[in-house]
This record gives C-alpha cells, structure tokens and sequence, in this order.
C-alpha cells in the first residue's frame, strides 16, 4: 500500500510539473505554488472528487487571500476616515490608538468606532480603500485555489478578525463568494445601522474556530491562515492544513514560532510576495503610530 501511494504522490507530481498542464484527475497546477505543494493539492482534489455532502474550505483574510503592508486595509481605511472625520466618536479613537492593533480589544473597538453609520456605508468605505490601495495586494495563487474548489463544489468562506461590514463587499465581488460567506468582527445592526453591541463569538484566535462551528456550522476540509492567531483555526481543519507566509519570529511567552510549528506540523506553507507600495499614504503609522507589517520579498 505505502508504494501505491508513493507510485501516485510521483505520477501526480509529474502532471503538475509539466508546463501547467492540466493533470488525468482535472487539476491544474497553479503558478506561484511549489511542485511540493501542486502535488499535495493534486492528492487532495482526487480525493474528493466524489465525495458527498458539504465541503468546505475557510480562509483568513489579510494576509492570506490579500496583502497586508504596510498595514492592514481595517486600519489603514479606519484611519484615513478618522483623519477626516476628526470628532467622530472621539473617545473610542482615543482609546484604541493605546492598543495592541491584534488584541482582542482592539478589533472589536474598530467596529465600535464606526457605530452609528449604515451598514452599506461601511461597505463602501471598504470597498473605496480596497479599489484605492489593495486591489494589486490580492494574491493570485491564493485566488486561483479558491476558484479551483469552487469548481470542485467546494464552499468558500472567509474568516477574519478585521471588520465584517468593511470587508463584505469587496471580498465578496473579488472572490466570487456569497456575501455572507465574509464572517468578521460584527456587531448587531439595528435598522440598517451599526450598533456598538459586538456579536460573539469574536473572531480571533481561538474566536475563529469557535466561529467556524457557531456560523458555518461543520468542519472544513481545507483551512488556510497565515498568523499565530489562525493556528486554532487551521487546526480545526479535517484535512489540509496551508499557511502563507508563516512568521518566524518567536513572540514573546511562545517557546517556538508558527513557521517553526507549521514545519513540525506538516502544514502546506505557501510563499508569496507581499511587498509595500512606494506612495502609500500610510496614515496608520504617520499620523496614528501604528506599527508596520513586515515586508514578505521571495527571494529569487
């Protein structure tokens, strides 16, 4: 059995290899993805051609379906608003500039701080930055696997820790996914207008499994994420479990870091570009402190 196995992981991976062409099993390998990880996707794909029921794949948000330098989109779009809306909803604005920008706190004031808006406000506020300053930042070998489980029946869904409403509409129109398939930080929305009272659980960290089970409501076979706060999440996974760009940097109270775990682990690590733009306006950290992401450059 094991060189059965063996004998197929080789023929599939020569498919894959050979200028993109499509494989016996109907997948094609996507550029930008190792012959290592086009192989793995191969066997996962053939292994569930005919399978029944729901199968499902979730992805984090920034920094894994879209780039995130120098900063997140949630926060560069937050800011920018707040600079020119400078009395709006002061007392939050003041309160979540003195936090760690990936505390729990912290993504369910940005939510806050918008209270009292339209929900399709929100969107299109989202929408605006993300035409503006993150369109080019999507990730092409990460949206071509999306559309290749779709076309395997797969549903999509994104789980992310940045607000729901702002990120909705044009995740939705990018990835082709239904707009409730988008789960974030949400709060209750009262005739069309967002209200400050958070709906839980909140996704992040442990929060975006505990999300998967409480809206999707059954286990994925496929969970991608790129941070230490998508490890519950991914771990949640039946099957596949992919990381982009995996930090390894060892953060303080961890004894190891993701990339490290992800390695011992076996995940599928995935590399992409993600590289800041020249003229970014960056009103995140000019004008409000708040730190930079790191650049990810593959090397040639």
């Amino acid at each position: 059995m094991k060189k059965l196995t063996s004998l197929l992981f080789i023929s599939i991976l020569f498919f894959v290899s050979c200028n993109n062409s499509e494989t016996q099993e109907g997948y094609v390998a996507i550029d930008g993805f190792s012959e290592a990880a086009n192989a793995e996707l191969a066997l996962f794909f053939e292994k569930h051609k005919t399978t029944e029921g729901r199968k499902i794949a979730v992805f984090d948000g920034d920094g894994t379906v879209m780039g995130q330098t120098p900063h997140y989109l949630a926060d560069e779009c937050m800011y920018q608003f707040a600079s020119e809306n400078p009395d709006w909803n002061t007392e939050i604005m003041d309160t979540i500039t003195q936090l760690s920008n990936v505390s729990i706190p912290y993504v369910q004031f940005r939510v806050k701080y918008i209270a009292g808006k339209s929900l399709q406000f929100y969107r299109d506020l989202g929408e605006k930055t993300f035409n503006k300053y993150y369109k080019h930042k999507i990730f092409k070998p990460v949206k071509e696997l999306i559309s290749v489980l779709q076309k395997n029946d797969f549903e999509v869904w994104i789980v992310t820790a940045s607000p729901e409403g702002m990120y909705q509409q044009f995740l939705s129109k990018e990835f082709n996914i239904p707009i409730t398939n988008i789960i974030g930080i949400k709060s209750v929305i009262k005739n069309g207008i967002i209200t400050n009272k958070i709906v839980h659980p909140v996704p992040q960290d442990e929060g975006k499994m505990e999300a998967i089970e409480t809206f999707i409501q059954d286990k994925p076979l496929l969970v991608a994420g790129n941070s230490r706060g998508d490890k519950e999440m991914i771990e949640f996974s039946s099957e596949l479990k992919l990381i982009v760009n995996p930090d390894e940097h060892i953060a303080k109270g961890q004894e190891q870091s993701i990339a490290d775990y992800a390695r011992e682990e076996k995940w599928l690590i995935i590399k992409v570009n993600d590289t800041p733009d020249k003229n970014f306006p960056s009103v995140s950290s000019k004008k409000y402190d708040i730190r930079l992401n790191k650049t990810r450059k593959l090397e040639k």
